[in-house]
């Protein structure tokens, strides 16, 4: 364990050099600012519910932690559940924020939770799985992996997919953790902070990888259905050629939509992995889809509107430059995202125009918002949950 946890702190301490070295020779260069909010009319009612937290407390880490992504919310029925980095791992009622139980898992958290009926499943920095019953929190299983957890499993009820900072993707069972099968993707020598969340489709597993690919696999074996290039790598430098997929794909139907760093949003079958359309575009975050369009946060801070059965584009919003965005969620109502001084936005799904803005606190928010019916629920860098309920305005 040590030995593994020594190696990723080596793996991570050499991208935040790099990232830090690119700063330093970028600040007499005129970095982009983050772009200033201007005020807006709201024609979207959006009513704060309540608010709730998980311990985020570190290891001493120091700055390191700070570049952990993997902690979001999972919604199973009437319960939303979160974890921290300081490994508490709870769950709440949906519609009134009351704990319903908590847990320290003990462990330095940094992916999940998932969760499938009665089985909630984290994992940690230093390769840590853990399974707990959903009903109450009690420890059903641990085991150890050889690579760090960073993006939240997938369940099933036949297999938990786990994807660590190695490059794997493992399938774990879901009664007691035994490894069944592995598979995975080669690993750039520098790539972002940041590992794609396995997605369940039927009985394939798909996830992408920092080599620019998104692979398909069988859930009962691991063995390869198929893999496409979503981002291709390219230019003279490493930091150049960062073509990472590190967002979940999205599927509805038959088709598959993915997007990659420095790449493109990219339309592929299902059941092949052919690319039926490419847009370019870079974003290191996830899609989400509407009837007809799927929508995006770009890396440079732009919400993008595409046309699901062509990649052309819809709208684009560009007023959230260099914020931080989260992934987008796509509710009823609206397009929303949150940004890096903790502001939830809600666009208009068919124009990308602002309809609504709320602050839930002052700090980053990283994960996308998790919307249930007409209820939106946040969570910030430190771990602090916002719940709202949107209505239009009469």
């Amino acid at each position: 364990m040590q030995t593994n946890t020594v190696r990723s702190m080596r793996f991570w301490a050499v991208v935040a050099a790099a990232l830090c070295l690119l700063a330093a020779c970028s600040k007499n260069k005129n970095p982009d600012q983050p772009a200033k909010l201007a005020p807006i009319k709201s024609t979207l009612r959006v009513q704060h519910l309540w608010s709730a937290g998980v311990e985020s407390g570190w290891f001493g880490h120091g700055a390191i932690a700070r570049l952990r992504l993997g902690l979001g919310l999972a919604v199973e029925g009437t319960r939303v559940f979160a974890s921290g980095h300081g490994g508490e791992v709870a769950a709440f009622d949906l519609k009134t924020g009351r704990s319903i139980w908590r847990t320290n898992t003990h462990l330095p958290l940094g992916g999940g939770p998932a969760v499938r009926g009665d089985l909630l499943v984290v994992g940690a920095t230093d390769g840590h799985v853990v399974a707990l019953n959903a009903a109450n929190g009690k420890r059903l299983w641990t085991v150890l992996i050889n690579g760090s957890v960073i993006s939240a499993p997938a369940i099933t009820d036949n297999v938990v997919a786990v994807r660590s900072v190695d490059g794997k993707l493992r399938g774990l069972s879901p009664v007691n953790g035994h490894e069944l099968w592995e598979a995975g993707q080669d690993v750039p020598s520098l790539s972002l902070r940041g590992t794609s969340t396995p997605v369940i489709s039927g009985d394939l597993i798909i996830c992408g990888f920092d080599n620019g690919r998104v692979l398909a696999v069988n859930s009962a074996d691991g063995s390869q259905a198929w893999q496409a290039t979503v981002s291709a790598p390219h230019g003279r430098t490493e930091i150049e050629r960062l073509a990472d997929v590190d967002g979940p794909v999205s599927v509805a139907g038959q088709d598959v939509y993915a997007v990659g760093y420095h790449g493109t949003v990219t339309m592929l079958a299902l059941k092949n992995g052919q690319t039926w359309w490419s847009h370019k575009a870079s974003s290191y975050r996830g899609l989400a889809l509407g009837k007809n369009a799927v929508y995006m946060s770009t890396a440079d801070g732009q919400v993008v509107a595409l046309n699901r059965s062509n990649g052309s584009v819809i709208w684009r919003q560009a007023a959230l430059r260099y914020r931080g965005l989260t992934a987008v969620a796509v509710s009823h109502y609206a397009v929303i995202t949150a940004d890096f001084q903790g502001y939830v936005h809600f666009l208009n799904k068919r124009t990308g125009a602002f309809i609504a803005r709320v602050r839930a606190g002052g700090v980053r928010i990283s994960n996308p918002p998790i919307v249930e019916g007409n209820e939106v629920v946040v969570i910030n860098d430190e771990g602090r949950m916002s719940a709202y309920r949107i209505s239009p305005r009469r």
